[in-house]
């Protein structure tokens, strides 16, 4: 039978959201329902609200959740009721032409819940990354579950659904960083201070924090950062540079997504240097810069796509690495708070207040 379950609305573009009843269908064939544990208040989920993403209103806002597999649809073998697992929204299809190269992490054709979920009056949902998940229950693919050591803190684990596996991806899966690399990260919020934390994780000697709010800046070393520039009083090619013996950094990462931050990453890297683009502009922004820099500079310019992770590669390793206490994922939660306090949560996250607020359901 449906069920009617809490849930957490945008209704319409720029006005504040709505704690509501939803229904959640019984999972169809390959569908799985996972009762939300908890469930991290992400940047994505507020440029849903403010109609940034699409116009398919209203959305069922939440995506960075860890739960339970409460029940499984027809043929589905990949989990089971009572398996704790990360929620992720690139649930690899197998099938399509980076899959069949080897390529699963840069997938063409994730899965998601066929059915929809809708609000008492039968209105669907469009649940936020195909998750959903600032609801007591939501329906996934069952792709989208990935099962990690039951151990682990909801509140911590669920942040590996979006943002902290974003960067850590970016410097581990997408820069390469390895031992003994300098490393610079533009930008010190949850994204930027997960690359500092992926970077540290790997050995590299040098991690060079970049931002303009020097308690970021104290922040980042508590993630693994060496060294700090705070770009409203520095010049940051010039100090990264000074830092690297003059040459700049092996790789440089951009959580921040403008302009102004790519072409001081850019310039900022060792000639044959790397540049990562994790952070995502806008689609007005535009970079005009000379073309023969690009050509005499050489290197590599990557974007990072949710840190070209793997979910069933990545999540179990990076949450054995938290058990260990050899990555400090729960230095990223901020605050615990209810589904009745996420309006709140996202005026402290505009106004650079938290890392992250994380919604606890149970």
């Amino acid at each position: 039978m449906p069920q009617t379950v809490r849930g957490v609305i945008s209704r319409s573009k720029k006005q504040p959201v709505e704690l509501v009843d939803i229904v959640i269908p019984d999972p169809g064939p390959g569908e799985v329902v996972v009762e939300v544990i908890a469930c991290g208040v992400c940047h994505t989920d507020l440029t849903y609200r403010e109609g940034g993403i699409n116009d398919e209103f209203p959305f069922l806002l939440g995506h960075e959740a860890a739960g339970t597999v409460e029940s499984v649809g027809e043929g589905v073998t990949h989990v089971e009721p009572g398996d704790f697992v990360i929620l992720n929204w690139r649930a690899v299809c197998g099938e399509c032409r980076s899959c069949k190269r080897g390529r699963p992490h840069l997938c063409f054709d994730t899965h998601n819940a066929k059915q929809k979920m809708t609000l008492t009056d039968g209105t669907e949902l469009t649940p936020a990354l195909g998750i959903g998940a600032f609801a007591d229950k939501t329906l996934v693919h069952e792709g989208q579950c990935t099962k990690v050591d039951p151990e682990a803190d909801p509140a911590v684990a669920g942040l590996l659904g979006c943002g902290v596996m974003a960067g850590i991806g970016a410097a581990i899966n997408t820069g390469a960083v390895g031992r003994d690399d300098t490393v610079a990260v533009i930008g010190c919020g949850g994204v930027g201070d997960a690359a500092i934390a992926g970077a540290a994780l790997v050995g590299a000697k040098k991690i060079i924090a970049v931002d303009l709010n020097e308690r970021k800046l104290l922040q980042a070393r508590e993630f693994g950062a060496t060294h700090t520039v705070n770009a409203a009083e520095a010049d940051v090619v010039k100090s990264i540079q000074d830092l690297t013996d003059g040459n700049g950094a092996d790789v440089v990462i951009d959580a921040v997504g403008r302009p102004v931050t790519y072409e001081q990453a850019f310039y900022a890297r060792d000639l044959a240097g790397t540049v990562v683009l994790v952070g995502v502009p806008t689609p007005d922004m535009t970079l005009e810069m000379p073309l023969i820099d690009f050509f005499s500079r050489g290197g590599s310019l990557k974007s990072s796509w949710y840190g070209d992770c793997l979910p069933e590669r990545d999540f179990p390793t990076l949450i054995s690495l938290y058990l260990q206490g050899r990555l400090p994922l729960e230095k990223f939660v901020s605050e615990r708070i209810g589904l009745d306090q996420i309006e709140a949560a996202f005026k402290k996250m505009h106004g650079g207040e938290v890392l992250r607020s994380v919604a606890v359901l149970k």
